[in-house]
């Protein structure tokens, strides 16, 4: 997800808050969790909270601190950041090398080849980037204008690659909080009653998953292509179910009689050419509508 919005409206705050509604790690993720921190050598005390992790790398990250490397062959930000969030603040600011080196660990995996091995760390994150309009950052901001104009905005957009964009899924625009904002007091929702709604949401995809036999696969962003297909695609009750639909639609249709057909002013006034049966036959039409929809199962009683 991308927001994108002048400074002071509220990116980064948002951004921190994510970690509070999302559910905590489960045993299996934990366990994973651990493994990667203790690698990098960031498990202090050698134990790890059940809150997904939150990184926020500096905007002065090299390719290596954000995708892993050194010596040893360190895990970095994207997967220190697995199984949680990557919040990259001043989106543009990272360098381009930086930024297009995500796009594979976005796939869920960092690999990380020497001259004599090979590592691989898992990265299933969330990423989360903002970014303000411009360079300047007055674009859309009450009461400034950019001094460059439409120029700024572009070249500084600029700085993202298209297949990273490609990536992004979302994008937000965040408006600037006037004081009107801050001063009237406005309906707001908590933090647990989103929780519970993300919570009951992660249950019914892994219920999803279970109930076809994957394993490994917790949530929709990591269901592949063929399976996506798979579960979209109706059984025989839907296609039966369908197919009584559209036969029933074909029945209660409006239709003109056979000798209306073709021949609107054959031997009829003009009131009687506008598409309506005549009034001698429309008691007829309905009972064989009747019939028909009796004989197909749709009509009860």
């Amino acid at each position: 997800m991308l927001m994108v919005g002048p400074p002071g409206s509220g990116k980064s705050m948002l951004a921190a808050r994510l970690p509070s509604i999302l559910p905590p790690l489960s045993a299996a993720e934990l366990l994973e969790v651990s493994m990667v921190h203790s690698i990098a050598g960031q498990l202090s005390g050698g134990k790890l909270s059940d809150r997904r992790p939150f990184r926020t790398p500096h905007h002065s990250a090299t390719m290596a601190a954000l995708v892993g490397g050194g010596l040893r062959a360190r895990p970095g930000e994207a997967s220190l950041a697995h199984h949680g969030v990557l919040f990259l603040d001043e989106f543009p600011e990272f360098t381009p090398q930086a930024l297009d080196a995500l796009r594979q660990p976005l796939e869920g995996e960092c690999v990380i080849a020497r001259a004599n091995h090979r590592v691989s760390y898992p990265a299933k994150f969330q990423l989360i980037a903002a970014m303000n309009p411009c360079r300047c950052g007055m674009a859309g901001e009450p009461g400034h204008t950019c001094a460059r104009g439409p120029r700024c905005m572009s070249d500084y957009q600029a700085r993202i690659s298209g297949p990273l964009m490609d990536r992004v899924d979302i994008r937000i625009d965040v408006p600037a909080v006037s004081a009107a904002d801050l001063i009237r007091p406005m309906a707001a929702e908590t933090s647990a009653d989103v929780a519970r709604r993300v919570a009951r949401a992660r249950e019914i995809q892994q219920e999803r998953f279970e109930s076809t036999g994957a394993k490994g696969i917790g949530t929709n962003a990591r269901c592949s292509t063929a399976m996506i297909e798979k579960l979209a695609e109706p059984d025989a009750s839907g296609l039966q179910a369908a197919a009584r639909r559209r036969r029933k639609d074909e029945i209660l249709r409006p239709r003109l009689p056979p000798r209306a057909q073709g021949r609107p002013h054959a031997g009829r006034s003009r009131r009687q050419t506008d598409g309506r049966p005549h009034p001698s036959r429309r008691s007829d039409l309905l009972q064989d509508r009747r019939r028909e929809a009796d004989g197909c199962g749709l009509r009860k009683g």
